[in-house]
This record gives C-alpha cells, structure tokens and sequence, in this order.
C-alpha cells in the first residue's frame, strides 16, 4: 500500500461528508483527501490498549473519554485521529442526552501512531493544526522508534523515550504513565 493515498482533489468539504466512509478512513485537507492507511499490529494494539488504560482512568468518574476512529471535523478540516479524547464537559450529546454520532470540534488530546505506510510530517501537521484550533495535548508515536513526540500549546514539540513521564490532560490529576508503558502495551505476556 502506498502511503497516505491522495484520493481526490479539489472538492468542498460539504461534498467530502456526504460521500460514503472508506476503510480505511479517509481525512478531509486544505480540499484534497488522504486516505489513511491500513493499521498493523504495533499501531493497532497500542491504539486499542492505549484507548482502554485512558478509559479506565477517565470514564468511571467522567473525567474525559477516550474515543478510536472518530470524525472530527473543525475549521474547514475532516481528521480522524487514531484515538481523540474529549474532556467530559466537551463530549457532544444529541436531543436524548445520548452521545452524538457527529463531532464538530477538536478533540481536547489527539493521539496519532505513526504506521509504516505514513509520511510523518502529514501526521504531524494534523496534530499541529489541531493545537492552533484549541487541542491541549498532542501526541506522536513512533512505535519503531519507542518515542512520543508531545505537542503543546506554545511550547515548542518534546520527544520523550523510555522512563520519561509523559504529560496527560489536567483532568487526569494523579495518573502518571511513561514513554516505557506505552511501547509495553507490544508485549503479548
């Protein structure tokens, strides 16, 4: 598979929603579509793991919610980041008081795994273009590289490996996990 294949060119955003869902999904940019590329082990078991430990951290008391795959579409832009997680004051709701099926906002915390079929910068500049539109926390992984490169509102990017204490959003108040965790999330024990 070739990297994040340009799909199409030149059509509106509009356009871009009504047009059926692709597996894998397809993101929405400066009018032109990528699609993302197929997930592999690495990318897939720290995404699944990864989404749950947040989960387990933030739901019981609904601190924030950790959702994989979602649409997020903001400011002109379709992202579907690998997991996005939604402070609990954030998380849309329809009519009924139910989660909504769309999300027309960033998320609070962008995660995106680096597969082998990506071109980095485009990953990057998904996770950039998030935190100038009010994302908090961005992160990176590299799973070949066991790094996670952070990304923050005025400051400039971190890399961070092994034991490195990784930052969390504010509401996550005395969770602490480390670079080291992560890439442990690849063991089949």
């Amino acid at each position: 598979m070739t990297p994040s294949t340009q799909v199409s060119a030149n059509i509106s955003l509009e356009e871009f929603l009504k047009s059926p869902e692709t597996k894998p999904a397809s993101e929405y940019i400066n009018g032109h579509i990528y699609q993302k590329p197929m997930p592999q082990g690495k990318h897939s078991i720290i995404q699944t793991r990864l989404f749950t430990n947040i989960n387990a951290v933030g739901e019981p008391q609904q601190k924030a919610l950790a959702l994989t795959e979602l649409r997020c579409t903001f400011e002109g832009r379709s992202f579907v980041p690998d997991i996005a997680v939604f402070e609990w004051s954030r998380i849309p709701t329809d009519e009924s008081g139910e989660i909504a099926n769309k999300f027309n906002s960033y998320p609070d915390w962008t995660i995106e795994i680096l597969s082998p079929d990506q071109y980095p910068n485009r990953v990057i500049n998904k996770i950039i273009f998030c935190i100038n539109q009010g994302t908090k926390l961005g992160w990176f992984i590299d799973p070949n590289d066991k790094s996670i490169m952070i990304f923050q509102p005025h400051q400039l990017p971190a890399v961070k490996y092994d034991t490195d204490i990784l930052p969390v959003l504010d509401v996550f108040l005395d969770w602490k996990i480390t670079a080291a965790d992560v890439f442990n999330l690849l063991k089949i024990k």
